[in-house]
């Protein structure tokens, strides 16, 4: 039985041929060489400009670029089509895709197809980067995305998923989008190492998406930073939210979604660090919340979430509420604004801290008081409040603070 595999294996490499299209070469153009092809060759296409429209692959090859030859669809059509499984893309660049608010023309785009590889690809100026549509175990990889939108009305996402699920995106760079990526109803899938920074709207936006993992990704100055809404068992490890301004940005803006987990990310420079509304059963376990305006806004939707292990330093305000019930639990974190004491030096401090102060409760209801923010009348106030706490609520205490940040 061994004997035979071997056997088709030799006879399907031989009969597998590399087809090369450029100006000196068999082919001329891109589309003859794929009329030509079969299933199981190598198109490799040299350097060059190739304005031939929108290219349909629909056979399973390996469609290659060498010295990254331009595939442009001056600004009229969808560029590259992949209508065939098991396609390798690799080494082009993309150019000009068309624009249509109805069609959602793309550089690269995925038609209900599996295993496909997008592979070190340079996409600039299309309406969407790459789209994968009802895609089963494709691989997105180390790809660069730059788009010059302006509005998010007028541009499409840098990497789009549709209905998917085992997806692999790793390694892109995304700029300049919509969303940088863009999951709805993609289950079951990585994000990992990308980097998506100046997108209009969300570095990341998951809706309708469960059981996804990102790790290690940057999400940097882009309009509202990651969303992620409407989802269940997400696992976000190790990423950086940084630079993220504005009225409604934030590093991470959690939405209806529960039973995930949240470990050692680094929130640094953004209005809110997270943003929890109507969020249940999450962890938030060893991140860094360093310079936001508020660390944490914890919606009174949300419910049994544990927030653990945690650094907080330098925020404005650690914590912030809309409401007086609180049905979460804070367990040895540490805060830079805790000024309690530790008689038996077990690191942890003898009096509760409370993190939600007087004033993050005022400034919740009335925004326009942030313009006593550091005054003397309102350190008074929060000092008062915490001697004879009176409006901010009882049990949104940490009983046990560290008194050492954790080196994470």
């Amino acid at each position: 039985m061994r004997l035979l595999f071997i056997f088709f294996l030799c006879t399907f490499s031989l009969q597998a041929q590399k087809l090369e299209v450029g100006a000196n070469k068999p082919y001329r153009t891109i589309k003859q060489a794929l009329n030509a092809s079969k299933d199981g060759d190598t198109v490799l296409v040299h350097k060059g400009i190739y304005k031939e429209g929108n290219i349909r692959v629909d056979k399973k090859i390996v469609f290659v670029g060498k010295d990254f030859p331009v595939l442009d669809g001056q600004k009229k059509v969808e560029v590259l089509s992949i209508h065939a499984d098991s396609v390798i893309v690799k080494g082009f660049r993309v150019i000009n895709s068309g624009f249509a608010a109805l069609e959602d023309p793309c550089g690269i785009k995925v038609y209900n197809k599996s295993f496909v590889v997008i592979e070190g690809n340079q996409l600039d100026d299309n309406f969407f980067g790459i789209y994968i549509q009802n895609g089963r175990n494709c691989i997105v990889k180390n790809n660069t995305i730059i788009a010059y939108g302006k509005e998010e009305q007028q541009i499409g996402n840098g990497i789009h998923a549709w209905k998917s699920n085992d997806l692999q995106i790793i390694g892109n760079s995304i700029k300049g989008h919509r969303d940088g990526i863009y999951f709805e109803f993609v289950y079951d899938s990585v994000i990992w190492r990308n980097i998506a920074t100046n997108n209009i709207r969300y570095g990341l936006h998951f809706m309708f998406s469960s059981n996804d993992s990102y790790f290690t990704n940057i999400f940097r100055n882009n309009g509202a930073g990651v969303a992620v809404m409407f989802s269940k068992d997400v696992t976000m490890i190790n990423n950086y939210f940084d630079e993220n301004w504005g009225a409604s940005s934030y590093g991470l803006l959690l939405k209806e979604i529960s039973d995930s987990y949240i470990y050692t990310n680094y929130f640094k420079n953004n209005t809110s660090g997270i943003y929890m509304e109507g969020t249940n059963r999450i962890k938030i376990e060893k991140n860094v919340f360093e310079g936001n305006g508020w660390a944490m806004k914890i919606q009174a939707s949300c419910m049994d979430n544990e927030i653990v292990n945690n650094n907080f330093q330098g925020n404005t305000f650690d914590m912030g509420t809309n409401g007086s019930l609180v049905l979460n639990t804070f367990n040895n974190n540490y805060w830079d604004k805790y000024e309690g004491y530790d008689i038996n030096r077990d690191g942890l401090g003898d009096v509760p801290y409370h993190p939600l102060s007087l004033f993050a409760v005022l400034v919740e209801k009335n925004p326009s008081a942030m313009l006593l923010f550091r005054s003397f009348m309102i350190t008074l106030l929060d000092k008062s409040e915490k001697v004879l706490p009176s409006i901010t609520p009882d049990n949104f205490v940490d009983n046990s603070p560290l008194m050492k940040p954790l080196k994470l």
